[in-house]
Order: C-alpha cells, then sequence, then structure tokens
C-alpha cells in the first residue's frame, strides 16, 4: 500500500494541478486540493498550438506501429518456432543478440541510413526502421513452440500450405502475445521523442511527445498549459491498457496455450 501510493500520489497531484490558476500552483505553501477549480489550462493547451493535429499523427503512428510490428513479429516468430531449416538456430540467436545493443549506438548508423534514403521529414523514417522488433519474436516464438505440432501436420495433411496455416490456425492462437506486444509497442511509440524530433522538421507532421516540447518552450514557466498537455497525452495510453489489460497479463505470464 505504501509503494502503491509513493507512485500514485504524484499522478493525483498532477491531475489536480491541471485545474488550478497558475498562482496556486506555484504558490506557497503548496495546496494539495484546488480551491478554485479552474479548465482554463486545458483550453490552452488545446488552442494555443495545433495540439489537435499532434494528437492525430501520434495516434496514426501509434495505431500503425503496432500492428506491424505485431504481425512481422508473430509471422516471424512462426517460422523459427516450427519450421525446420538449416541455419534456424543461427538466425534466432542473431536477432536475440540485438537486444543487447543499446539505443545510442544504433541511433547514428541508423539516422545516416534514413538520410541517405531519403525519408527525412517522412513518417517513413518513423515506422520502417522499426518495424520487426526482436522482442517481438522473441515473445511469439516461445507460445508458436507451445502450440502442438500434430495441428499443425493435420493442416498440411489436408492440403493447407504455411501462409494458409499460419492465418487462419496460429494467428488466432496468439492474441495472449499480441495484446501484450501491442501494449509494449504502443506505449513505446507514443512516448518516443528522440526520434520525432530528428526525423521530423514540420510543424504538421510533429508527433505530440515533439509538440509538447515546442509547448513547454513557448510557455514556459506558465506551468498549468504544460501539466494539462501532459495529462492529455496520457489519456490514450491508459485506454489502451484498460481495453487490452487481462490479455496483456496473460501474454506477460509467458504462460503459452490454456489447457
Amino acid at each position: 500500500m505504501i509503494g502503491a501510493l509513493i507512485v500514485i500520489f504524484p499522478i493525483v497531484w498532477t491531475l489536480l494541478s491541471t485545474i488550478k490558476h497558475e498562482g496556486e500552483i506555484v504558490g506557497y505553501p503548496p495546496t494539495f486540493l484546488p480551491k478554485d477549480v479552474t479548465f482554463e489550462n486545458y483550453i490552452t493547451a488545446w488552442t494555443r498550438i495545433n495540439f489537435a493535429t499532434y494528437f492525430r499523427n501520434s495516434i496514426f503512428i501509434a495505431t500503425v506501429m503496432p500492428a506491424i510490428v505485431c504481425y512481422t513479429s508473430a509471422i516471424t516468430g512462426y517460422v523459427l518456432a516450427k519450421l525446420r531449416f538449416k541455419g534456424r538456430g543461427l538466425i534466432f540467436f542473431t536477432i536475440i543478440s540485438t537486444m543487447m545493443f543499446p539505443w545510442p549506438i544504433t541511433i547514428i548508423p541508423l539516422y545516416k541510413m534514413v538520410m541517405d534514403f531519403g525519408w527525412f521529414n517522412n513518417y517513413i523514417a518513423l515506422i520502417v526502421p522499426f518495424s520487426f522488433s526482436a522482442f517481438g519474436i522473441f515473445l511469439m516464438r516461445q507460445f508458436c513452440s507451445n502450440i502442438p505440432d500434430d495441428l499443425i501436420d493435420a493442416a498440411r495433411i489436408d492440403g493447407a500450405n504455411e501462409f494458409r496455416i499460419f492465418h487462419q490456425i496460429v494467428l488466432p492462437m496468439l492474441w495472449p502475445p499480441i495484446s501484450a506486444l501491442t501494449i509494449f509497442v504502443f506505449l513505446g511509440i507514443w512516448g518516443d521523442f528522440l526520434w520525432p524530433y530528428l526525423m521530423i522538421s514540420s510543424d504538421k507532421l510533429y508527433t505530440l511527445q515533439v509538440g509538447l516540447n515546442k509547448f513547454v518552450g513557448a510557455y514556459y514557466p506558465q506551468t498549468g498549459p504544460i501539466l494539462a498537455g501532459a495529462t492529455i497525452a496520457i489519456v490514450p495510453v491508459m485506454v489502451v491498457y484498460f481495453i487490452f489489460q487481462k490479455r496483456f497479463i496473460e501474454g506477460a505470464s509467458l504462460s503459452g496455450m490454456k489447457e
């Protein structure tokens, strides 16, 4: 309970601060509950910059990316788990080994590659380089390994090819790990600041995190609108988590198929 209160208290303080006047937010001694409720901070955050555009851009990227990553991870995990071919173990080991390299090591060569491809200031630069996830492939492979081989062999005997087996038999069984991976990818994409900041220069293409950084620069030290903008940015994350919560717990536990 103490740990939960420590984690929740700053969030509650932020939410309450968004409906306070600026003088009350920065005043001393600080107050926990607002003396005079106001929603002016939310109006300022939504209208003073292209907040709706930034929000829509982030929704688009954070919707497309989980779908792509989940599909590529699922089909790659199936291939590495159920198809027998030479070098399969080496390929899987190579994919997993990429997880040992921290992001700062790869950002410079990745930046140079994207610039050479002519993808600067384009959403392609935000989507294509991260269409495959080593963690996602590992997660899907673990679940695919638990699918009975007899089930897949029966489909092959009936004349189904591997593409049909994957889409009609295997993919529907992967909803728990897909739900978990969706949340992981969504959180990573939604909260990403550095890469969109480097790749996007047009104001109409800014994601929400980059737009909030611009908002901080424009309105500092007005704390209220900044906190309101950050609060609005949290809402999609909470919605996605509550929708996929049950599946997320099942997938993250790596429990495999139910009996």
